[in-house]
């Protein structure tokens, strides 16, 4: 047998057990990180969008099909949930100037998320997308749990709906720190919450990077993004040029 064969072996033995791509998901992650740290923190290699990248490539080098990563690496999915409800614990640290400017937020929260649905799809429109494709196009700014939820309920496609939220928060961590520097924000809060409300899940991880008023803020942003859509975007179906 030669070296070649004794390797192919090993890979097929430890590829039959879930916690391969656990750990891979995880070793991936944290290379990620160190690699972004390295290139000083450049939001367009944010350490999310660079593990996807790589895992992606290994997954094709070693004809590893998605369900086969998924039965092992399922445990990162499953703590989606409870990471996010935990960002009610930075929210909770912040919860009397939340109070003080709860008005002020939750008008910027139904205005960016209206404005976020109505004008991706009057742009999709304009293009000359379908309706399916621009149904599933007007959530895009929302977490990927209730984003895909919310493109069934209108006749998106889901799945569409999930490349292009990623497509959002990638390019949201990519702009925003420009955007920030050219308008001259310096309060953390209101980075935060802008980040998060812009673009969700990356966004808010971003926005840890900067300081925890700024994550807890951005948690805040998510979320209103997220429930407001989820509630609003059904009604305002009638508005949109499909």
């Amino acid at each position: 047998m030669t070296v070649a064969d004794e390797i192919t072996d090993i890979w097929v033995s430890l590829a039959a057990s879930p916690q391969l791509w656990l750990t891979m998901t995880l070793v991936v992650f944290l290379f990620s990180v160190w690699l972004n740290r390295r290139l000083g923190g450049n939001p367009a290699l944010h350490p999310v969008l660079l593990s996807m990248g790589l895992l992606i490539a290994i997954l094709l080098l070693t004809g590893t099909d998605y369900d086969t990563y998924f039965e092992g690496a399922q445990f990162v999915h499953f703590l989606l949930g409870p990471a996010t409800v935990a960002l009610a614990i930075p929210l909770y640290d912040y919860r009397h100037q939340i109070r003080a400017w709860l008005a002020p937020l939750l008008v910027a929260g139904i205005t960016g998320a209206a404005v976020a649905a109505l004008s991706a799809v009057a742009v999709g429109a304009a293009l000359g997308g379908e309706s399916t494709s621009l149904m599933s196009l007007a959530p895009k700014s929302v977490t990927t749990p209730i984003a895909m939820g919310v493109a069934e309920k209108l006749g998106g496609l889901p799945s569409l709906t999930a490349a292009l939220v990623l497509m959002t928060g990638s390019l949201g961590c990519i702009m925003a720190p420009g955007i920030i520097r050219l308008l001259g924000i310096r309060d953390d809060a209101v980075k935060g919450f802008a980040m998060g409300l812009t673009a969700h899940g990356l966004g808010t991880a971003q926005a840890f990077s900067i300081s925890a008023k700024a994550g807890a803020f951005a948690g805040l942003g998510l979320s209103l993004a997220g429930l407001i859509t989820a509630l609003m975007l059904p009604l305002l179906i009638g508005f949109l040029p499909v």
